[in-house]
Parts: structure tokens; sequence; C-alpha cells
């Protein structure tokens, strides 16, 4: 049995990703929340990530509010957190996304999936250039979220590469 150092990594975005913001017209899915956007969170998600072969961790400026608020609308467990260092940031790609140091140093040795709103062309470029282990960056429609169809393309990927 695959321990989680043998799966994929795979980062998940709470703004953008989960949450689609910056156009109107969203679906919604409950009500009430302390934060309105909550509404926006679509709870069949949940399942739907944590049925993906790969080990979830929150790559998120939530932190470990993602695991208070949004675990349990989600029902996921809780997932492992990437805290982001305080201050500057030590090293970013020219013209590429501030977590991308963090992610790359935390899945070391291992296949990497990133979902993420802000995903930049130059992040592609450098990790394809300067990493060896298969790497999906899936950038996400901030308007719209995670798709059906962002689903199946990830799935697919990680079961080539998880045989």
């Amino acid at each position: 049995m695959p321990t989680s150092a043998d799966q994929p990594v795979i980062f998940l975005d709470v703004d953008g990703p989960l949450i689609p913001f910056g156009a109107s017209g969203y679906p919604t899915f409950g009500s009430g929340f302390d934060n309105p956007l909550l509404e926006r969170v679509d709870p069949s998600w949940g399942r739907q990530l944590s049925d993906l072969p790969g080990e979830l961790v929150w790559a998120t400026t939530w932190e470990e509010e993602a695991n208070e608020v949004l675990g349990p609308l989600l029902g996921l467990a809780p997932l492992p957190v990437v805290v982001w260092p305080d201050g500057d940031v030590a090293w970013v790609p020219p013209g590429g996304h501030w977590k991308t140091e963090a992610l790359l140093s935390w899945s070391k040795g291992r296949a990497l999936v990133w979902i993420d709103d802000e995903i930049s062309d130059a992040d592609r470029s450098w990790i394809e250039e300067n990493r060896t282990e298969p790497s999906y960056l899936l950038r996400v429609d901030h308007r719209v979220g995670l798709t059906r169809t962002d689903l199946t393309a990830l799935e697919a990927w990680l079961l080539r590469v998880s045989c």
C-alpha cells in the first residue's frame, strides 16, 4: 500500500478554485454563513477531491482556517496546510507566483499537482525546466472556479502518474 510520501501531493487553493469570484450569477449551495462567499462552495467537491489518488494539501492564504471552515463544509478530514513564510518570500521565479518556492520545497521528490487561479506561464516554464518529478499545474478561471472538466483531466493525469 503506498504511503502519502509515495503519492502525488495535490496543492489546493481556495479563493478562485473553490470560491469563484469576479462575475455575477454564481450558484449558491447554502446560506447564513459568516462569510457570504462560502455560499459559493459546492459541497460535492469534497468527495470528488478526496477520491483523487494523491495527498490533498491546503495551499491557500486561509492556512489552518481552511480546515476549520472549508473542511467541514466539504466533508473533508483535516488536511496538511502549507504555512507561508512571514514577510518577504525568499525566492520567486521571474514573473512567477510567490507560492512557488514553498510548494516546490514541500513536494520535493514527489509528483506535484497545483490547483490555483494565479499560476503563470513563468511558473510553468520554471517548473518544467527545473524539476524532475512529474508536475501538473491547473490554472482555474477565478470567475468560474473548479469545473468537472478540470477534475476529469486532473484525475486522468494522476492515474497515469500513479501507475
